[in-house]
């Protein structure tokens, strides 16, 4: 057989095989899909809290000394200049009964320098005396002017150390802590009694750190006591601390509370709900969710091709067996909620019933 005859009889088969391996197509996989439905919702958080005095005040003696008398105790509700505690004035009284006699010596000083002075100031303009003696006695004036002075300074200062021995009240309020016995030493400046005021008052809450507090709706605060549901009352965000407790991971809230009812007691237990600023989200089973790199994704399928494709999209919160989408998704679109681990970019799929 010639080589010309071998190449025609070749040649159908080899042009049979190339035309099968051009009709190879990727296979459709097979995935359950949703239609996307955004809605609208409006979440909210409710956490318990304390109900505590806008302002608060430690309260101290400026002098040390031994307790004598403690009138009032925690709970108790004072007015302006009520007497808290006293202590024993006895060296406060010393101090001031030597500072009245200094007073008294150095005004006599005063006098007779005084005296002296007017003498030499005749004696000297008559010519009997000499210019030295006139500067003597002008000098010895001056420095007894600048002893009474100092001694009615020193008498000012122990009058008002004799006075510290009371502590009274600045403003009304209640007493919430006390830490001092009749005979113990106190010393200057330790605190013995915080007193919260009368006044304004807020809902205090530890929230935890990972709440996102930017979305509520005006910092609107709904508020109600735990041991009675019917007292309520309406409370505006007033502070929120700028540092995380480093033992509980929490941030400290302060709800101003409007016009409190009178059962809203200073450390009553409080609830408080805030809701978030309304939102348009998208539910999907949390099986839908892929990634695109460290970013979230899921797997739409395009209407027209049948072809799945990767879209990332922002998750607004995680719930249990399902995840909100913030954005990226928009109504219509068709959703893989079951069997994209395993497609590809491009790749056909086919669907049966929309998960309802």
């Amino acid at each position: 057989m010639s080589a010309a005859l071998a190449l025609v009889l070749l040649a159908p088969p080899l042009s049979a095989c190339n035309d099968r391996a051009a009709t190879i197509v990727e296979r459709a996989a097979f995935v359950h899909t949703e239609i996307v439905q955004p809605q609208d919702c409006q979440g909210g958080l409710t956490l318990t809290g304390e109900v505590q005095a806008r302002f608060r005040a430690d309260l101290s003696f400026r002098v040390t000394g031994r307790v004598l008398a403690r009138p009032v105790d925690v709970g108790a509700h004072v007015n302006a200049g009520d007497l808290l505690a006293r202590l024993d004035p006895a060296e406060q009284q010393a101090d001031f009964d030597a500072a009245t006699a200094a007073v008294a010596a150095a005004e006599a000083q005063l006098r007779v320098a005084q005296a002296t002075f007017d003498r030499q100031s005749n004696l000297l303009s008559s010519g009997f005396t000499t210019r030295v003696a006139y500067d003597q006695a002008q000098e010895q004036l001056r420095t007894a002017q600048s002893t009474l002075e100092s001694a009615k300074a020193e008498l000012g200062r122990t009058r008002e150390a004799l006075g510290d021995t009371e502590l009274h009240a600045r403003a009304a309020g209640v007493i919430t802590a006390r830490s001092l016995e009749v005979g113990q030493v106190v010393q200057a400046a330790q605190s013995v009694f915080t007193l919260a005021q009368d006044g304004e008052r807020d809902a205090v809450f530890d929230v935890p750190e990972s709440m996102f507090l930017g979305d509520m709706e005006g910092g609107r605060v709904s508020l109600a006591l735990v041991s009675g549901s019917d007292v309520t009352a309406v409370g505006y965000v007033r502070e929120i601390s700028p540092a995380v407790d480093p033992k509980s991971s929490t941030v400290r809230v302060k709800v101003a509370i409007q016009n409190p009812p009178p059962a809203m007691t200073l450390g009553g237990a409080i609830a408080g709900t805030a809701g978030t600023k309304p939102a348009t989200e998208v539910t999907l089973p949390w099986t839908a969710l892929t990634a695109v790199g460290s970013k979230p994704a899921v797997w739409i399928v395009d209407p027209q091709t049948k072809t799945a494709s990767l879209k990332p999209v922002t998750v607004g919160a995680y719930e249990a067996g399902a995840v909100l989408i913030k954005e990226g998704l928009e109504a219509g679109d068709r959703v893989v909620v079951d069997g994209g681990k395993l497609l590809s970019s491009g790749q056909p799929v086919t669907y049966g019933e929309d998960r309802s």
